[in-house]
């Protein structure tokens, strides 16, 4: 009655310090709100707007939604004081806004930002999906913007775009956090470069395929293509390409073709060079005849098709290697290129003793370019071509001279690889070995021909008996495997996989004949570090994740416990024992032997379980013969078996002593326990 009484007589002033004196004194009292809600009226009422904005900030703070006094009413409830604090919050956002943006309070600029964005944030949170919620979100985005948060205008834009029902700023907001994305992109330092990148991409992407009708739809996805491909995802740029190109068939020729563009370069660095050419084909398709980069273009187009014929001649097809070869001087005729592609065609028809398509391949040569590099070497072929056929040491020569005397590696690989072969084939093992080791050492990188390199040479020295040098090849198969990283792939794992096993088979031997004579406790120690040592090297071999390699290793381990327990049985006895004596020392020597015979049956039946994984080998097989030679009244007529692999773990043998004769009987040693690893393999 008091403040409306003040009000009455137009002391405004009063009249608000009497309703706030109120809430002052009962903050939380049913009508405080409304009280508070008539000092804002007042204030409007007496026109005093820095007053209204203030009492603005006073009612949103004591009555947001985080506010203590809802701890004691139901928000619900009051759905006046709702509306007034939503109003509230919107006008103040919007005041700071204005403020900030006002060139007359520049030295308040910073406070001004803060306040601003302190309101929006409020109502985002308090009305998140209000209809005016996408206006205000799109209102914060802007002034982040403004004050270059970047990134966090770029995330509020985002916010505006997708994360509300549509409505007409929607595509706006989503063009808009693309800009914001980029502008970002230029204040991040090397460090957090790659992930900015990353938001810009997805954001465009975002952006292209939510408003495809929107004038830059096309525009902002070919910007995220080129990204894209500058990032060296190739793989992706050929998927994002395509996926433009089939969104905007009516796009702009420039941006069409910059698509194809990206996606012709692409392709050709994953080495799907037919894919390739057809892309390169609608780039020249799309490019003026009088455009300088028709030329360059024009080799890319050739050194696809190129690049399919190296492919079909690795592959050993060399009539699909020919015609590839020969087809690229129709497709570019004027390449730099065409030379050496007629050449490998020519060299393909004499794989395929097609010997006048050979003649005329390599005749045409000589006719068109009588001052290239290679007319000595299409004058040999020639002559090869012309005369006696089937003398391949002499190929075989003059593939190590095409590869002394060409620049280009891709030819020097083939070369060292025809001319190694050849040597093969004509038992000239000891040229082979030489060129093949002239490969590896002029091209060691990749890594998975290297790899081959060596296995060929380690079978050329196994089969001449050189079992030191076999070795030491298997040893580089091995280290070049383990040193592989993303280049490792099945094959170099199967070859390091045999070749490790094949490295560890002389140290079972040698565990083998350790003998375990007097005095026992020396060649027990020996025996038992060689068995460990044995054990943990077989055991790695699982992890090449090799069928017939863990079938092996499982045997191997298998066949240690087994030797173990035999070599107990048959170990030497001593010579100071009466008959009685011996006897005990003999039941003794059986309980320690016992468990390791257990143990090998086990880890065989673990390996017989791999033909219920639908594997099986030699190995298997021999696990079945051990098992039918050790217990034969239930596997000399093997028919099934179950189970999985288990784990082979290491092996505590540290306890196993030389059998004695003690006064009291001693506990059972308890066996150590072995799985194979991996079991899942």
């Amino acid at each position: 009655n008091l403040g409306e009484h003040y009000l009455e007589t137009r002391r405004y002033s009063d009249a608000a310090s009497a309703y706030k004196t109120f809430v002052d004194l009962n903050p939380f009292h049913r009508l405080s709100p409304h009280f508070d809600m008539r000092v804002i009226e007042i204030y409007k009422q007496g026109g005093f707007p820095i007053l209204v904005i203030e009492a603005n900030k006073d009612f949103a703070n004591s009555y947001g939604l985080k506010a203590e006094y809802w701890e004691h009413f139901d928000v619900e409830a009051f759905p006046d004081v709702l509306a007034l604090l939503k109003d509230n919050l919107q006008e103040l956002a919007n005041y700071y806004h204005a403020l900030y943006q006002n060139p007359q309070f520049a030295n308040d600029r910073a406070d001004n930002f803060q306040e601003a964005q302190h309101w929006y944030r409020e109502f985002l949170t308090s009305f998140p999906r209000e209809d005016e919620s996408p206006v205000m979100n799109y209102q914060f985005a802007d002034l982040l913007l403004e004050n270059h948060h970047y990134g966090e205008a770029a995330r509020e834009y985002e916010r505006t775009a997708y994360d509300y029902p549509q409505h007409e700023q929607a595509a706006e907001a989503g063009y808009a956090a693309v800009y914001a994305h980029r502008q970002h992109l230029q204040q991040v330092d090397a460090a957090g470069e790659e992930l900015v990148k990353r938001d810009v991409i997805r954001s465009s992407l975002r952006f292209a395929e939510t408003f495809p009708v929107h004038d830059s739809a096309s525009l902002v996805m070919g910007a995220a293509l080129e990204d894209i491909f500058a990032m060296e995802d190739h793989a992706f740029a050929v998927t994002t390409g395509r996926k433009m190109l089939e969104m905007f068939p009516e796009a702009p020729e420039s941006e069409r073709r910059a698509a194809w563009l990206v996606v012709a370069h692409s392709s050709y660095e994953l080495a799907r060079y037919p894919e390739a050419e057809a892309a390169y084909l609608s780039v020249l398709a799309l490019t003026d005849e009088a455009d300088g980069s028709r030329r360059e273009l024009t080799e890319n187009l050739a050194a696809a098709i190129y690049r399919q014929g190296d492919l079909a001649s690795d592959a050993g097809e060399h009539r699909q290697a020919a015609d590839h070869y020969l087809r690229l001087g129709h497709a570019a005729p004027d390449s730099r290129l065409r030379p050496a592609a007629e050449y490998d065609a020519a060299q393909a028809l004499m794989i395929l003793e097609a010997w006048d398509d050979a003649i005329e391949v390599l005749t045409a040569f000589r006719r068109h370019y009588p001052d290239h590099r290679l007319q000595p070497d299409v004058t040999k072929n020639l002559a090869h071509v012309y005369g006696e056929a089937g003398q391949l040491s002499l190929a075989a020569s003059e593939y190590e001279r095409i590869e002394r005397e060409s620049d280009d590696d891709d030819i020097r690989r083939e070369a060292l690889k025809v001319a190694a072969e050849l040597y093969e084939e004509v038992g000239e093992g000891d040229e082979a070995i030489r060129v093949y080791r002239r490969y590896i050492s002029r091209f060691p990188q990749p890594l998975g021909p290297v790899v081959e390199m060596h296995q060929k040479v380690a079978l050329l020295l196994k089969a001449r008996g050189d079992t030191s040098g076999h070795h030491a090849e298997l040893r580089q198969i091995v280290a070049l495997d383990s040193r592989a990283g993303e280049q490792r792939n099945h094959r170099m794992r199967y070859l390091a996989g045999h070749a490790a096993l094949t490295l560890a088979e002389p140290g079972f031997h040698d565990y083998a004949a350790i003998r375990l004579t007097q005095p026992f406790e020396r060649t027990l120690v020996l025996k038992r570090n060689a068995m460990r040592e044995q054990s943990q090297r077989f055991s790695a071999l699982v992890e090449y994740e090799v069928g017939e390699v863990t079938a092996a290793a499982t045997w191997y381990v298998a066949e240690i416990n087994y030797e173990f327990s035999r070599a107990l049985m048959d170990s030497e006895r001593p010579d100071d024992m009466d008959e009685l004596e011996m006897e005990q020392y003999e039941e003794l020597l059986d309980e320690q032997a016992y468990p390791f015979e257990e143990r090998a049956i086990n880890i065989h039946q673990q390996n017989i379980a791999l033909i219920d994984r639908g594997i099986f080998n030699r190995w298997v097989d021999r696990s079945v013969a051990r098992l039918a030679d050790i217990v034969p009244g239930r596997y000399a007529r093997f028919e099934e078996s179950s189970g999985f692999i288990g784990a082979i773990r290491n092996v505590s043998y540290d306890n196993l002593t030389q059998p004695s004769l003690p006064e009291a009987e001693e506990p059972e040693a308890e066996p150590a326990e072995i799985e194979l690893a991996g079991g899942s393999r």
